[in-house]
């Protein structure tokens, strides 16, 4: 492959094969100069980003080692990998191992189109929904790697029936990871494999209503499917309100009927809060003079950036307290893989009741196990963290700057925050506005029981590309503008 430099050592030609016989993005014209001036780095990101952005690299397209730009451009390699990395941290490329630096982004507003040509419907190019993590950043060679491997090694074992609690060898690595990340205990607690957490629940409330439980308190605001996985179970979910210190344990006793509650003290759903070092004590208390149990969903717990890591419940009392997880935020909701680390006696409860519980599939847990044993998972977490602050900061950023007069709360982490609406702004209509203009955000009284409040909107990061942060923050800070109006 020929290139050659232009006269000034910042245009980077070629004359080798016609592009249309490969995918690679080395055989292009970079014009550093038409991108304004700053450093080096700065000028190849813009570059690279407008030639993305115009279709000159394609979505696929492989971008040259850092290594051999650098040398083509006569300039260090820091700059070049400087340039690689933060144009990753805003969705438009990924580093696979083994294949290279990679085109990621695609012209959202383009596959709009052809998607509403094909399904007669719009869809929503710019999603600031809660729920779902970066799934583009998926880590699809370790996790087909994973899986390759321990399908090439399963024994006869293996692949038979499933072990009912869950593979023994992911339920070991799995229980060594909690007990080293989120501080939890394996003493008196034994470790399930599950589908989700809302499985999970259901499981957990199937055994409750065996015991004899008919209600349990759940978080108000709250998660709407985690309600519903406790009626489901046969039992009677019971709002119990939120502050700015979490869930009002003092409320429980206005309950003398419910003897278990399930709550995210880490950082809670919808609000974004943790709940405070009173109030997890005073929790406890509560279990313990009712005979009851806590349902500790450990809600994106792994993202956080403003504040201290916090430690879980179950770790102060394993007797007492169920902690629930899953990989849906650090991985893929399409994994369908979870986990609850629980009292041996409710362990012991649903292994007496559930003769085939659901689990994911064998090879999946050997794969996450393989994960977890190989630090991939660890630092799978840490490049994710360091984007979703990255991203985090952008949109808080955006906010403040277009739309100043709104409060943002719950932001110190997890991977969605709350924007306070002024009290004469109806917030159903911005979000039905927003969804008009292709931005999805949603109303705070979708997580609400007790009917309408202040109007707010919660908005997710997870799942949108930093470039395309501030053009929907925009379209939002038009709408209300435009409704205050």
């Amino acid at each position: 492959m020929a290139s050659t430099l232009g006269a000034s050592g910042l245009e980077l030609g070629s004359t080798s094969v016609p592009k249309s016989q490969t995918n690679s993005g080395w055989e292009l014209l970079l014009d550093l100069r038409a991108v304004g001036t700053g450093p080096l780095h700065e000028r190849l990101k813009r570059a690279l980003r407008a030639a993305i952005r115009s279709g000159r690299l394609a979505a696929g397209a492989t971008l040259p080692p850092s290594r051999a730009l650098a040398v083509d451009l006569g300039c260090s390699r820091w700059a070049v990998t400087e340039a690689y990395a933060q144009l990753a941290a805003e969705g438009y490329l990924e580093a696979r191992p083994g294949s290279g630096t990679r085109v990621r982004w695609v012209d959202t507003a383009h596959d709009a189109d052809v998607g509403t040509a094909r399904a007669g419907r719009r869809p929503v190019p710019m999603d600031l929904a809660p729920g779902l993590p970066d799934v583009r950043a998926f880590p699809r060679a370790r996790w087909a790697a994973a899986l390759r491997s321990v399908t090439a090694n399963a024994s006869v074992t293996d692949l038979g029936y499933a072990e009912p609690l869950g593979h023994h060898e992911l339920r070991s690595v799995l229980v060594d990871h909690l007990q080293r990340s989120r501080a939890a205990t394996a003493s008196g607690a034994q470790l399930l494999v599950t589908t989700g957490t809302s499985s999970a629940v259901r499981r957990l409330c199937r055994a409750l209503a065996s015991a004899g439980h008919r209600s349990v308190a759940v978080d108000d605001p709250g998660w709407p499917r985690l309600s519903d996985a406790v009626r489901e179970s046969g039992l009677e979910p019971v709002p119990v309100g939120v502050d700015d210190q979490g869930l009002r344990v003092a409320d429980l006793d206005a309950h003398p009927q419910t003897r278990a509650v399930l709550t995210a003290p880490a950082h809670q759903f919808p609000r974004g809060v943790v709940l405070s070092p009173e109030r997890r004590t005073a929790l406890l208390s509560w279990a313990h003079r009712v005979d009851g149990l806590v349902l500790e969903d450990d809600y994106d717990a792994e993202f956080r950036y403003d504040r201290s890591p916090v430690s879980t419940m179950q770790g102060m009392d394993a007797r007492r307290v169920v902690l629930l997880g899953s990989l849906s935020k650090t991985l893929s909701p399409a994994l369908r893989l979870g986990w609850m680390l629980a009292p041996s006696r409710w362990a012991d409860e649903l292994r007496r009741t559930e003769s085939t519980p659901s689990l994911p599939p064998t090879l999946d847990q050997l794969a996450f196990a393989r994960l977890l044993t190989s630090g991939a998972y660890d630092r799978h977490l840490r490049r994710a963290r360091r984007a979703f602050r990255i991203r985090r900061d952008l949109l808080v950023a955006e906010l403040e700057r277009q739309l100043p007069g709104c409060e943002v709360s719950g932001a110190a982490a997890g991977l969605h925050l709350v924007v306070h609406l002024p009290d004469e702004l109806h917030a159903p209509a911005i979000v039905r506005a927003a969804e008009a203009r292709g931005v999805h955000v949603v109303d705070l009284d979708r997580y609400r029981s007790g009917g309408a409040g202040p109007p707010a909107l919660v908005l997710g990061y997870g799942n949108i590309t930093d470039a395309l942060v501030p053009e929907a923050v925009s379209i939002l800070a038009g709408i209300v503008a435009a409704h205050r109006a």
